[in-house]
Parts: C-alpha cells; sequence; structure tokens
C-alpha cells in the first residue's frame, strides 16, 4: 500500500507479505477465522481483528478493502446470529483519512487496542447511518401516503427532488428561483407553490425575506 505525493516519490504506507507467503497466511487466516468464533465472545471485537487481520495480509492486488468489509460484517452476523442493517462502506467513506491512519498504526505493532476502540465506533456510526435512514424511508412513506393526492404534479416533482438526497434532504432546502429552475414556472407560480405547500404543512420555512427558503416537513 502506498501513497504518492508526487510520481517520483512513493511513500510506503505498508508493505504485504511476498505473493509466495499469501496462501500459506490466507489458509492460518482462514483457520483463525474459523476457530475464532468460539474463543472470541464478542462479536464487534472479532470483526475488528478480522478486517486487521485480512487487511495486513492484502493478498489481492485490488479488492481487499471490499474483501475485508464483507469478512467483518460475516464476523459480526454470525455474532449477531441474523443479518444486520448496516454499511461499514458508507461509515468509512464518510471518514476515509482516519481509517487508514487507524489501519496504519495497527499494522506497525501487535498492540490493537486502539485500532478496536476505532472499529468498535465505526460501528456505532455505521448502526447509527442505518437507524437514520430506516427512520428516513418509514417517514418518506407516510409523508407520501399523506400529501400525494393533495400535491399538483410539479409539486410532487421538487418534492420528490427533495428527498431524493436522502435524510440530510435537499442542500439548502428550496427557494422561489431552485423552484422555477426545477419545475420551469414563472416567479409568482413558483411562490404561490410554495406558499401553498407551506400552508398545508408539507413545507417548513427557514429565514426571511429574499432569504427564505423551505425544507420538506418530515
Amino acid at each position: 500500500m502506498a501513497h504518492y505525493c508526487s510520481l517520483h516519490e512513493p511513500i510506503v504506507l505498508y508493505e504485504a507479505p511476498p505473493s509466495d507467503l499469501v496462501p500459506a497466511e490466507i489458509k492460518g487466516f482462514v483457520e483463525w477465522f474459523n476457530t475464532s468464533r468460539d474463543q472470541i465472545r464478542h462479536a464487534p471485537i472479532r470483526a475488528g481483528l478480522a478486517h486487521l487481520y485480512f487487511e495486513s495480509i492484502h493478498p489481492f492486488e485490488d479488492g481487499n478493502g471490499r474483501v475485508g468489509r464483507a469478512v467483518a460484517e460475516k464476523a459480526l452476523f454470525q455474532g449477531a446470529g441474523r443479518p444486520l442493517l448496516m454499511s461499514l462502506s458508507q461509515a468509512i467513506e464518510a471518514d476515509k483519512t482516519s481509517y487508514y491512519a487507524a489501519l496504519q498504526r495497527a499494522q506497525r505493532s501487535n498492540e490493537v487496542t486502539d485500532w478496536l476502540r476505532y472499529f468498535v465506533d465505526l460501528l456505532l456510526r455505521a448502526l447509527d447511518e442505518s437507524q437514520a435512514r430506516i427512520d428516513f424511508v418509514l417517514k418518506k412513506a407516510r409523508f407520501f401516503d399523506r400529501y400525494r393526492e393533495a400535491l399538483s404534479e410539479r409539486q410532487l416533482k421538487v418534492v420528490r427532488r427533495m428527498l431524493d438526497a436522502g435524510p440530510s434532504s435537499f442542500e439548502s432546502g428550496v427557494n422561489a428561483s431552485k423552484y422555477q429552475r426545477l419545475t420551469g414556472v414563472s416567479k409568482p407560480t413558483a411562490t404561490r407553490d410554495l406558499q401553498e405547500l407551506l400552508q398545508q404543512g408539507v413545507l417548513t420555512s427557514i429565514g426571511g425575506g429574499r432569504s427564505t427558503r423551505y425544507e420538506v416537513n418530515l
């Protein structure tokens, strides 16, 4: 694993085992993974160690991260006795710098306590994010059940666009100008539509005057 400051000055962050040793390392990993289920009681600890172990072998030219995350999630599923609705990938992508820094520190020492602290915190963030998405989907379904018949086609188009971004909603909400761009209507029509949506409780307003913007009221 290398980080390139320039084409001529690579900085090696971690050097994986030589390729001729990889088959034996993988065999040892698989044996450890299968026996560790009875030896390590806490699934998050086993998942964190499994991920670190696999990433340290680094057996593939590409795809080690994806397989390593799958291994960790399998360890979690085995510990819970059921699939968990979570995504390690999204949690890692949200702060890749911290992930690589923690992984690098752990791979340079046999002391893995700090790595496990980081990994358990990562799992908690992934679970929180999954819970937020589930809550959002349920709220979105109830929202459309309530308002679908009351909104015009262009109003539905804007609301759907605002909700497509997920729990974070439409960036900075929507104002009359943005509503115009999304629907192609005149500014007075956009203002009127937004006021109707506000009165119906579909939107909530933020700010005032020319800086007024609207967010979906879930």
